[in-house]
Parts: C-alpha cells; structure tokens; sequence
C-alpha cells in the first residue's frame, strides 16, 4: 500500500527542504562574510589558476572550495553572486560547471571511501573512484576552458558585492566626533557585529526567496516517484547499451539496479567480481553505463528538484542541461577507454 500524502510530506519532504534550506542560509551568509572581512583575498590564492583563467572574478573560489564541504552551500553563494549581479548568466553557468570536480571531492570522503570502496574492494574500488574523479576533473577543465573562451569583463561586476561606492569617502551618516556611526540602510556596514548581522540577514532573505520552489518542486517529484514506477522509464535501457558494448550478459541486472542506487548496484556486482564474472575493468565499465542510464531518474528526483529550488525554472533548466550533457559526455569518454584497453 503505498504510503499517504500526508506521510510522504513529514517523512520526506519536510527533513529535504529543511536541510537544503539550511545549507543555503549557511552559504549565502558565509559567501557575504568573506566578502565583508575581507578573507575572499586570501581564498583567490588557491582558487585563481581556476578562476583566473576562466575570467572569473575572484569571490566565486570562495564558492568552489566551499563546494568541496557542502554542494549546497556552494551553490547558495554563487546564486547569491548572480543575483547581486556579480555575475551574469553565462558567468554562472561556466562557475556551477567549475564547481563540479570540488562536489564531487566531498562525497569522496561522504560516500565512495567509507561505503562504496569497502563493497566493492581496494583494487576495483579505486579504480571506479578514480574514473569518476578524471570525469569531474574533465568537466572542471571543460568549464575552465569554456570560460577562457566564452568570458569577458561584460559577464561581470566586480563592484556588485561591494555594497558601497568603494572611493574612501566617509559615508553620508558617519558622526561628526569621529566616533562609528550605527550600521545604516545606506551604506556596507562598518562593525563586526554589523557585518555579521548584514550577512546573517542576507543568509535568511535569500533562502526565503528559494523555499517557496524548494517545497512546491520537491513535493511534486516525490509524489510522482512514490506514485509511478519510475523502473520503466530507464529499465529497457540497459540491454541494448551492454550488447552494444559488448559486456557480459549479467551486466543488463547489475545496470538496472546500479541506475536506480548506487549502493544496491555495488552489492550486485561485488560477488560477480569475486567469481570471476566481471574482471576490474568490466566492473567499473558496467557500473559507468549505469551511471549513464541513471542520469533519467536521477535528473528527474534530484538535480530538477534541487537546482530549479535555487534558480528558478528558466536558468535551472540551463543549468541542468549543461550538467547532464557535460556528464553524459565525459563518463562516455571514459567508458570508451575503458573499453579499448
């Protein structure tokens, strides 16, 4: 019996929305900190051989290596960037492409070392992490070089997150005995505490703008995935494209059940490797075109939901499309050198 809307709501919807709410309070607030203190100098350092030649302004690393601790939160400061104007559209998209190697570090040490390694072993498991970790590097590199090409100072604003004219001057409030004048609606704030309330206000204010999609958007994709069968959608897939690559006939379950979880699909080939069904190679080459069948459902459960809560629907599709195509592309690369070896 499948369970209520009422059910469906509190049990799943309720602890997703809440959570990314969370992170992007949490990004949006640390992303305006940097900027207030002045620590975004100090992170460009790490992060200008990326940005730099990708014609990035330099507070989008802050963006990137915060990525690399929470996807979410780094998502939230470059939605702040956007909207604040700091970049435009096509500045966005090649920023969220960069980010991708950096989101793809933390589940290294949330996923793929503590549970997906241990399953499938050392040799096998490192293999696999490693395919995934030269995809992410490749797009990474691809959004570099798109940037190098597509970017000019046009697509951005470097003065868009100053919060004030930035010539030195006294602003228009400051008292006339020298003392600090209350941080005022007119002008960046002066004091730490001011600093910190200005970036927790900003925190709460954009994540307010996004709830409202966040709960409309994840309802919907829930509803639908508990309601539907979803399986039939991708399931016929898998035999067409393992004939076509020419690897064993046990990889078509394995396909299937590796596109609809990653951690379940692990548990289905490990003993096939142990009994000589799949050698290394196979095993990950299988388990990369299930990551390529995934993208159906995955793209519908997770990134629409996800990305369409921090855009909106228009630049969300964007950024969906380039996403997966970019993915798509580069895990087929693999797979083919996979295959030629």
């Amino acid at each position: 019996m499948a369970p209520s809307v009422g059910s469906i709501l509190v049990g799943d919807v309720l602890p997703r929305v809440l959570t990314i709410a969370v992170a992007i309070a949490g990004g949006v607030t640390f992303a305006n900190l940097l900027v207030a203190f002045g620590v975004i100098d100090y992170i460009a350092t790490l992060s200008r051989p990326l940005t730099g030649p990708a014609n990035l302004p330099d507070e989008v690393g802050g963006a990137i290596i915060t990525t690399a601790a929470s996807t979410t939160a780094g998502y939230g400061m470059l939605a702040e960037y956007r909207d604040s104007g700091l970049l435009d559209d096509r500045a966005t998209l090649v920023a969220v492409t960069i980010n991708t190697f950096f989101g793809f570090v933390q589940h290294i040490f949330t996923f793929y070392a503590p549970v997906l390694i241990p399953i499938l072993g050392l040799r096998v498991g490192l293999l696999y992490v490693g395919a995934r970790a030269g995809v992410a590097l490749a797009i990474t590199l691809t959004g570099v070089a798109l940037g190098a090409l597509l970017l000019s100072a046009k697509n951005v604003d470097p003065e868009a997150m100053a919060g004030g004219e930035g010539d030195g001057e006294a602003p228009p409030d400051a008292r006339a005995d020298g003392g600090e004048s209350d941080d005022s609606e007119n002008g960046p704030p002066e004091t730490t505490r001011g600093k910190l309330r200005e970036a927790g206000r900003s925190g709460i204010e954009k994540t307010w703008d996004i709830l409202p999609r966040l709960v409309v958007v994840y309802t919907l994709v829930v509803l639908l995935t508990t309601y539907y069968d979803l399986e039939a959608l991708t399931g016929g897939a898998a035999d067409p494209l393992a004939t076509l690559t020419g690897l064993p006939s046990a990889a078509v379950p394995v396909i299937v059940v590796y596109a609809f979880d990653t951690t379940s699909g692990a548990v289905t080939i490990a003993p096939l490797i142990e009994d000589g069904v799949f050698t290394a190679r196979t095993a990950v080459a299988t388990m990369l075109l299930g990551g390529i069948v995934s993208f159906t459902v995955s793209t519908f459960k997770r990134s629409v939901p996800f990305q369409f809560g921090i855009w909106g629907t228009e630049f969300g599709t964007k950024v969906v499309v380039v996403n997966t195509t970019l993915k798509v592309v580069w895990i087929a690369v693999a797979l083919a050198l996979l295959l030629a070896v």
